[in-house]
């Protein structure tokens, strides 16, 4: 089922980056960089990652001339256990709060969710919000970096930063058009360190529902992104669609995942980005200056999640993904 929003437009963003992604290709796209310090002048990597967010939301307000009691609802996630970081960095917004989970997905449910509650006319204005940090995601999820476990070429990198949208019922240079919910899926993907093939197949799953039902198809769209597929991912996708779904995604797609950094020179990222803040800190900068400079008329977003713990990759359950999308338009 495709959501048609009629009266969502984006006010304003806020990207702010870690180290890693303050040396990518996007550099000065970024409201804020933290271009030495992974801590954030915290004390954790858990605090630093609340800072980013933190500083993301507070960078919305003010590039927007609003004020915390402007904010009629914050919706936020991340990868940390009950979404602390989201939380912590919520509290002094003093507004309503949900707090949300869809993985490395959360981004474009945070704009689902939003654009659902302002379209409906039940508020006017609306923060999402994602974070993720590369060193707190793989101490969770993996391992922690001090072990120097070795990974191999189809691990992605978790992106470190935060990332806010502030959307509103006023009309702007860009609206958010459309959207689709994903659905869970499960391809028997069951390893932890090749995220691209375990989420391949959600985005298609969902590109697919959507084209199905829309009167677009991929020529339509200046830019097809998804979340976090890397390298190895983003040709498995191409492969998928062709094979199961007769779509063929020609040079206008693209992966957040590569795009936010420079493979060649950043050999440390693998094969490419990861994390909630990943679709995030590259939607939010370079992808809507384009669409409100009028490089782009319209956008394609498809942000993926691998649904999964250590705890079940333990016990030999599959990895379950989820794939939601959002349509941008530049108006």
């Amino acid at each position: 089922m495709i959501f048609k929003f009629k009266n969502v437009y984006v006010d304003n963003t806020a990207t702010v980056a870690g180290p890693y992604e303050a040396k990518g290709p996007l550099s000065n796209y970024f409201d804020k960089r933290y271009k030495k310090d992974l801590y954030c002048g915290e004390k954790s990597f858990e605090q630093a990652e609340v800072k980013l967010l933190e500083d993301s939301l507070k960078l919305v307000l003010k590039k927007s001339n609003l004020k915390e009691s402007d904010i009629d609802i914050v919706i936020a996630g991340d990868l940390l256990n009950q979404i602390t970081s989201s939380c912590y960095s919520s509290l002094d917004m003093n507004s309503p709060f949900l707090g949300i989970y869809s993985a490395c997905a959360t981004s474009a449910e945070g704009i689902l969710i939003a654009s659902s509650l302002i379209d409906g006319g039940f508020i006017n204005t609306a923060i999402a919000a994602t974070s993720s940090h590369n060193m707190s995601s793989e101490k969770q999820f993996r391992n922690p970096t001090e072990y120097g476990a070795p990974k191999p070429k189809t691990a992605t990198f978790t992106a470190t930063g935060g990332a806010s949208i502030l959307l509103t019922n006023k009309p702007s240079k860009v609206r958010v058009s459309e959207g689709v919910i994903g659905t869970i899926v499960d391809y028997n993907q069951r390893d932890p360190l090749n995220m691209g093939a375990a989420m391949a197949g959600a985005a298609a799953h969902t590109l697919n529902d959507y084209f199905k039902n829309s009167e677009y198809s991929p020529n339509d769209f200046d830019l097809i992104v998804t979340g976090d597929l890397g390298v190895y991912g983003k040709e498995i996708l191409k492969d998928f669609m062709k094979e199961e779904y007769k779509i063929e995604l020609g040079n206008n797609y693209n992966d957040c995942g590569v795009i936010l950094y420079d493979l060649e020179k950043q050999k440390d990222v693998m094969a490419g980005g990861s994390g909630p803040v990943c679709s995030a800190l590259v939607t939010y900068s370079k992808i809507l200056k384009d669409l409100n400079d009028g490089v782009y008329k319209r956008v394609l977003l498809v942000a993926t999640g691998a649904l999964f713990s250590p705890t079940f990759v333990y016990q030999k359950k599959p990895i379950l993904s989820i794939a939601h999308l959002v349509c941008l338009e530049a108006i």
